[in-house]
């Protein structure tokens, strides 16, 4: 019995004929991931493309479905982005983003609000940057609401507004954003710590109106030492009157508190996923990662790679950092969801982006290797040295060896000498191999190393 593989092997062959026939069967291979490693739909739209230029029907039918589905517009919008694909291409980005973006796709729309903001593929316009974080934000997007919240705390692209900075900033911080979390401690330290008076006033409001808010401050407050003696077990007693009312940040620092013992009698693991999981499902960000921790290592909870990897996917949908970069890991080990490289190698992209040293340093091996991505020694070296500057071991040995074989940068024995000397000093084994190898050559050709 002649199985899908075999028949997409075949009409691939005819493919190379120019048959438009087997081009659109094999465009419909790929869609539908059937008789091909998997569903692929820039690569499906390629052959339902050429199948159309030739007048097939059909094709021509299902691909202007495909181009007007603002999923797909988005996905052409990434592909070109990064090049994965198609030739990378900034200006024809901008374009799918726009058509997604048009038709309400948030993730389109926040892309688009970060290409005005660089001025990648489009005039750069901070104005029109901040409309779309705008409509973005509105929609639910995470970083959206971070970046709305940077725009109005420095003006620009907007009429500045602390109000609205700290409005946005918290929506985002309590989402489990870190860096609005920090932006958002900053801005209100600028008024100076809370004083007594305003303690007193959280205090009024938590006992006779049982606010939400107001108790997860006090909270917050006896957590911190801020105006009040530090106390944890009462920071706890206030975050479980939050928690309690469904406040998800509060939530999530009542599973802090168990997974740390800190205010409770002793670390409770199973508690410690309770609140992880309420906080969680309201869509806190860094509750769904440390819950997708939590099922990984088994603590608190059964062990269970697949509930981990949902988790996870659920946090990195949000931008967060960590959480992109143990998909990235889940996708490249087969742990939990089907192995993917190229689905690996675009999470890992995201976490480097934010400067995730672990990510950026696998993304580098994997342009090395060609692993999930295109060959490519450039954007490899690129990766490589933007962790070794953060100070990964590994990195560092890797973009020492770069520069020593000429691998994506031109050939630098000197800089290569000292990447590789600060991986040897770490004990880095192969980096102090290379070494040894490199000063011999170095002695031959009478290259002084001049920072040793």
């Amino acid at each position: 019995m002649i199985d899908n593989v075999e028949v997409a092997r075949w009409f691939k062959l005819a493919t190379e004929q120019g048959n438009a026939d087997a081009q659109y069967n094999l465009g419909l291979a790929y869609q539908n991931g059937t008789g091909v490693d998997e569903s692929d739909h820039i690569e499906a739209a390629k052959w339902f493309q050429l199948a159309a230029r030739q007048g097939h029907a059909d094709a021509q039918r299902i691909l202007e479905l495909l181009l007007a589905h603002r999923s797909f517009q988005h996905l052409l919008g990434e592909a070109y982005a990064s090049g994965e694909g198609v030739e990378q291409n900034f200006a024809e980005a901008v374009k799918w983003y726009q058509l997604a973006a048009e038709q309400g796709q948030i993730f389109a729309q926040y892309r688009l609000g970060e290409a005005y903001a660089s001025g990648e593929g489009v005039e750069q316009d901070r104005a029109e940057a901040v409309k779309w974080y705008q409509v973005a934000a509105k929609g639910g997007h995470l970083i959206a609401q971070y970046e709305l919240g940077k725009a109005y705390a420095s003006g620009e692209g907007v009429e500045q507004d602390r109000a609205e900075a700290v409005k946005w900033y918290q929506v985002a911080a309590e989402r489990g954003h870190p860096s609005a979390q920090e932006n958002l401690d900053l801005l209100l330290a600028d008024d100076g710590e809370p004083d007594d008076i305003e303690v007193a006033r959280w205090f009024q409001l938590a006992r006779e109106q049982r606010n939400v808010g107001a108790q997860y401050n006090i909270g917050v407050a006896y957590a911190s030492g801020k105006c009040v003696e530090q106390n944890f077990a009462e920071a706890v007693k206030w975050y479980r009157l939050a928690a309690e009312q469904g406040h998800a940040e509060a939530q999530y620092q009542l599973g802090i508190a168990y997974a740390n013992g800190m205010g409770v009698k002793r670390e409770d693991p199973v508690e410690t996923v309770k609140w992880y999981r309420v906080a969680a499902e309201q869509g806190h960000a860094k509750a769904q990662y440390r819950l997708g921790a939590a099922y990984a290592l088994g603590i608190g909870v059964k062990q269970d790679d697949a509930e981990s990897a949902r988790w996870f996917r659920l946090a990195a949908e949000q931008g967060y950092v960590k959480a992109q970069y143990r998909l990235g890991v889940a996708y490249a080990l087969d742990r939990g969801i089907k192995q993917d490289d190229a689905e690996s190698a675009r999470w890992l992209r995201l976490a480097a982006e934010q400067g995730h040293v672990e990510a950026q340093y696998n993304l580098g091996v994997m342009y090395a290797d060609g692993t999930g991505v295109g060959q490519n020694l450039v954007e490899s070296a690129r990766w490589l040295r933007l962790a070794a500057e953060q100070g990964d071991v590994d990195a560092q040995c890797g973009i020492g060896l770069a520069y020593m074989h000429g691998n994506g940068v031109e050939q630098d024995y000197v800089e290569s000498a000292r990447w590789l000397q600060l991986a040897a000093k770490q004990g880095q084994a192969q980096a102090q191999r290379s070494l040894g190898i490199l000063l011999d050559i170095m002695r031959q050709s009478s290259i002084s190393p001049n920072f040793w």
